[in-house]
């Protein structure tokens, strides 16, 4: 078993969710696709509850000094908003789905850019592509980058059914993404305490939530902006945790 083997294989289960979803997509009514659309957005709502659920965890709780619990996701947010506004991830983001969309060939009315939008950032959210990819650095074994891919093989099947295309190329994002976690791994070896898994995933539940409401078409929220919050989170907490 080498290193980056449990990203190899989740890219892999993504693009033969989103083939096997396409396929089945093609056969689809235009508003069963949109009624699919509707169900990820509630579906993802849901994930982010309980990705929310550490909030109230005493392990969070006790590490975080009395009255930050909430203030320490808000300032993680924050600071990650106003880096990824400043860099324009956001537009980057698209801007890469606009490239793959041309190079794919899919119309320009497709809903190419929108699923790879939506799908890179539901696969690359979360703490099972980041814990799992130090794990997979440290050669720990990838047990929780295969638990990912099963879940990412039916989320990528399901999104590809009604957006198409767009979902199997956001494999691109989340590979250099996972990529640069398991590096990290393969240096630095096991980095975060427990508290900080549970500051990276609230943010990312709340994260979750905008995406839920973008797929819902109740907001648009830019999300691609707040990814630097995932990495600023356990920095947020840390500190709170050492110094107040």
């Amino acid at each position: 078993m080498f290193v980056g083997l449990g990203t190899l294989i989740n890219v892999t289960t993504i693009v033969g969710g989103a083939a096997l979803g396409v396929l089945v997509g093609a056969r689809m009514l235009a508003r069963t696709r949109i009624l699919i659309t509707e169900v990820l957005g509630l579906i993802t709502i849901l994930g982010a509850v309980s990705a929310l659920a550490p909030m109230w965890s005493d392990r969070y709780i006790n590490s975080i000094p009395k009255g930050w619990t909430l203030l320490a996701i808000l300032g993680s947010l924050l600071i990650g908003g106003a880096i990824g506004s400043a860099l324009s991830l956001e537009s980057r983001l698209e801007g890469l789905g606009e490239a793959l969309r041309v190079k794919f060939g899919a119309h320009k009315e497709s809903t190419f850019i929108e699923g790879f939008v939506s799908a890179a950032l539901l696969f690359a959210i979360g703490p099972l592509a980041i814990l799992g990819s130090i794990s997979d650095g440290m050669s720990t074994g990838i047990d929780q980058l295969l638990l990912k891919s099963s879940l990412d093989f039916f989320a990528a099947m399901a999104f590809a059914a009604s957006l198409g295309w767009g979902v199997a190329a956001a494999v691109i994002p989340v590979a250099i993404y996972q990529g640069i976690w398991t590096v990290i791994g393969l240096g630095l070896g096991s980095i975060l305490e427990g508290y900080q898994v549970d500051a990276m995933t609230i943010t990312g539940g709340v994260m979750l939530v905008c995406i839920g409401l973008r797929l819902l078409k109740i907001k648009d929220i830019a999300v691609g902006n707040l990814l630097p919050a995932l990495f600023i989170a356990p920095i947020f907490v840390l500190v709170l945790n050492n110094f107040l």
